[in-house]
């Protein structure tokens, strides 16, 4: 089944590339494929250049999600000093983008569900960028705020459709390593964020976070829509083209569009799911894993120890906070780029374990570097070790997470969710995400100003969890088509 082929015989390609961009809008619909187009043509024969390429595009929403999340760390003395913020006016800017983030989760699945994936991220890109610019000409603490809360907004949308589009385009072999490129653009958002902040003053930093969202709108017209959603509309024309450029011109998909179809027709059969279904399998073990993870990752306190990491390094003997910040920064990007290797070689499940067990043990030895240096003069050689190992313990807790925490709950859930529960679904699972984000956020300093080894006992306590949860419950998904994997819950 060619692509190029029916158009040839129906003789009506001319026709078929002058459709709108509203739904499948990219370069294999802006005109012939003949002469003209023969260098673009070949370049994308290669699905994994294809797709890749999509992926690409897309992930300048995750850079925007990091550089969101990473803002408030090297502007905090700027802010507050130029607006004359007192520290509790700082710490609900910080927050706002959290609150941002929830309303924008539960909006994520029906936006994503009903416009579109790539026409979700069309929206997303808009408050964010009219939220960078309200921060940047910002001459009070409203603007701030406003700013803050629109620019949530956005990356809670982004937050859910980036991971599910790329599960719906990548082929079943690539699908771990594309999905991990999500957070992995996350951590180098994050990266940029405090590099940059190094350098220029938080009004330039402002403007710049525009740049990832000011990219990624024309780039959107340049990809094709998910070809599961537009199959699920019904538009199975531009659901074959969109799945056939994805593959390479010449790649049969006779198979591939002969399951999507096959599942749609068996989810269709009941549109309407009721609350007294979720008793099946089918629905009620997907959510549980997908909300699960995606709880159990923020529930490990990773927000809570890269709140603190600039104390922690202060007590070590590293006098730059900042400069720290960024290592570990570093350090996070490193390793989730280790993940994205690794995910479709090992699978999720195992990444899973290991993560887990790996910040179990990192926590473990920064909770009793704590509780050990409240029993020691602060001046002597024991604490100064204690102030080292804690540092040890957050870098490896940062790299345990980056493993597998990080990318893969992510990638599961955009795996796992039926397509008829997709979108209220995910934006369950998302918003659960973001509130256990905020909690810990806003508790982490007053547990830390109660115990810091307490806090991080806690911390430990929920990786240990996460553990047991994986080693459990959690199936693998690699190597297996989205089709497979929910037909293997029934």
């Amino acid at each position: 089944m060619s692509f190029r082929d029916e158009n040839e015989e129906n003789g009506k390609a001319a026709a078929d590339l002058k459709k709108p961009f509203l739904h499948t809008g990219s370069w294999y619909r802006m005109g012939s494929r003949q002469s003209s187009m023969m260098t673009s043509s070949q370049m994308i024969r290669d699905r994994s250049v294809s797709v890749l390429a999509c992926v690409l595009i897309v992930a300048l929403g995750p850079i925007q999600f990091g550089f969101t999340s990473g803002y408030s760390s090297p502007t905090q003395s700027g802010i507050s000093k130029d607006l004359n913020l007192t520290v509790s006016e700082f710490s609900l800017f910080g927050s706002l983008s959290n609150v941002g983030a929830m309303v924008g989760a539960i909006a994520s699945g029906q936006i994503a569900e009903y416009i579109g994936r790539k026409g979700s991220l069309m929206i997303a890109a808009v408050p964010n960028i009219l939220g960078w610019l309200a921060i940047s000409f910002a001459t009070d603490s409203s603007f701030l705020y406003m700013g803050r809360l629109l620019e949530g907004f956005g990356v809670g949308i982004i937050s859910y459709t980036v991971p599910v589009y790329i599960a719906e385009i990548a082929p079943q072999n690539m699908r771990g390593g594309l999905g991990s490129v999500n957070q992995l653009s996350v951590t180098i958002g994050i990266m940029l964020s405090y590099l940059l902040g190094l350098f220029v003053n938080w009004r330039l930093l402002a403007i710049m976070g525009t740049l990832p969202c000011l990219i990624l709108i024309p780039g959107l017209f340049f990809i094709p829509e998910s070809p599961r959603w537009l199959a699920k509309m019904g538009m199975i024309e531009d659901f074959e083209a969109s799945l056939q450029v994805l593959r390479g011109f010449d790649t049969d998909i006779t198979q591939e569009v002969n399951d999507i179809k096959r599942s749609l027709a068996s989810s269709n059969r009941r549109t309407a799911i009721r609350f007294s279904d979720l008793k099946h399998r089918r629905y009620w073990f997907p959510l549980m894993i997908g909300i699960g993870l995606l709880v159990l990752q923020q529930a490990t306190g990773t927000n809570g120890v890269l709140f603190y990491s600039s104390t922690i390094f202060q007590s070590a003997g590293i006098s730059n906070g900042n400069v720290a910040t960024f290592g570990l920064g570093a350090v996070q990007v490193i390793a989730t780029a280790v993940s994205t290797w690794l995910v479709d070689k090992t699978g999720r499940r195992i990444l899973l374990i290991v993560s887990s067990s790996g910040m179990t043990i990192s926590l473990i030895l920064v909770a009793a570097s704590f509780f050990i240096k409240g029993f020691v003069e602060d001046d002597s050689t024991v604490y100064t070790v204690m102030g080292i190992l804690s540092v040890v313990g957050v870098v490896g807790m940062i790299i345990g997470f980056s493993l597998g925490m990080g990318p893969i709950p992510w990638i599961i859930m955009s795996e796992i969710l039926p397509i008829n529960i997709k979108g209220l679904a995910g934006s369950i699972a998302t918003l659960a995400n973001w509130f256990i984000c905020w909690v810990v956020t806003l508790t982490a300093p007053l547990l830390l100003s109660w115990s810091s080894g307490g806090t991080f006992t806690l911390y430990m306590l929920m990786s240990a969890v996460t553990l047991v949860f994986s080693a459990l419950l959690v199936p693998e998904t690699k190597g297996k088509t989205l089709e497979e994997i929910q037909f293997s819950f029934r």
